[in-house]
């Protein structure tokens, strides 16, 4: 299976400094002081704006930028909102709608939070295997917060962003591997009970704060570095030829935790999307692959190790290279 993405495009609605959110008033001090060391000082907030337009504002940029009409799409995979505005209602066909792709076939893909954009793209190169007729397939997301607090204690603070990456046979930005595990022991680490309660009322809390901070935190550590070094052998990459290590945006502590772990740099990339966005869910780890390669840190010809992981609890590692140099992309 080969696949290649086409620049994936982040629709980034206005930054709020993180002292002004509103939220801040009526946390305990410890909470605060946890929010403030985060490494986060503004937040993107798309008020009035769903997670179906944010979506649509990125897919409609990135078939733009692609020079691609939507009749051309043959399918569409949308990563599933985390509190859709109505149940039983479908978000992905009414994006599908919404961008005029009438002759694409449509589903979304959900489960994993934040590592959910793993599974997307293995549909969509997968698809692009299974039909030979198939030539282009858009991955999309828009990331809202499943309350109306931004803040998740202790781990990050929530943006807003919609995005969108063309998958395709030939692009840019080409897919070598990747590799995703799972675990069952975390599902219910972190929760929302909704259910009779108003939406004011709603707030994600972590079940076990210890487990969360020491017992994931230590299987996450061994999951990634041993997911790199399966990764590099078996594409026959040595650890030296890779260009650029590109992680998730959650805290710059836990950036700092996975360099520590891998002994890599982690682009500068990550901590500067963290610093002036938040944490973007399933859309930080693209937004730092295409913000390192316009910086340069990914060069014509480099190689980039692309992480992320989730307290669902979900692990992954994905080799991308960078342009024609790289030469044909083999997935194994």
């Amino acid at each position: 299976m080969s696949f290649a993405l086409h620049t994936p495009v982040t629709h980034l609605p206005d930054r709020v400094p993180l002292a002004d959110l509103p939220e801040l008033a009526g946390q305990t001090e410890q909470e605060r002081a946890s929010c403030l060391a985060l490494g986060i000082e503004q937040v993107t907030v798309g008020d009035g704006l769903s997670a179906v337009d944010l979506a649509s504002s990125a897919g409609k940029r990135a078939l733009a930028a692609a020079g691609l009409s939507p009749d051309r799409l043959d399918g569409l995979i949308m990563i599933e909102s985390r509190a859709p505005e109505t149940l039983s209602t479908s978000e992905v066909t009414r994006v599908q709608a919404a961008l005029g792709a009438h002759r694409a076939w449509a589903f979304s893909v959900g489960g994993l939070g934040c590592a959910t954009v793993v599974p997307a793209l293995l549909s969509a190169g997968g698809l692009l295997t299974a039909y030979p007729e198939a030539g282009h397939i858009l991955v999309l997301h828009g990331s809202k917060p499943v309350t109306r607090r931004r803040y998740r204690h202790p781990v990050t603070v929530n943006g807003d962003s919609g995005q969108a990456v063309l998958v395709a046979r030939q692009g840019p930005l080409r897919v070598r591997d990747i590799l995703l595990e799972t675990s069952g022991a975390y599902w219910d680490l972190f929760q929302v009970d909704y259910r009779d309660h108003d939406a004011d009322q709603w707030r994600e809390e972590c079940t076990d704060l210890p487990r969360y901070s020491f017992t994931l935190a230590v299987e996450s550590r061994k999951r990634i570095t041993d997911l790199v070094r399966r990764l590099l052998e078996r594409n026959g990459v040595d650890r030296d030829a890779v260009s650029c290590w590109v992680g998730q945006n959650l805290s710059s502590a836990a950036l700092r935790v996975v360099a520590e772990a891998l002994d890599v740099k982690i682009s500068d990339a990550c901590a500067d999307n963290l610093r002036t966005n938040g944490h973007l869910g399933p859309n930080d780890a693209l937004l730092n692959l295409e913000t390192a390669r316009e910086r340069g840190e990914l060069p014509e010809g480099g190689t980039a190790v692309v992480l992320n992981m989730s307290p669902a609890a979900a692990w992954s590692a994905m080799l991308v290279g960078h342009g024609e140099r790289d030469g044909d992309a083999l997935f194994l």
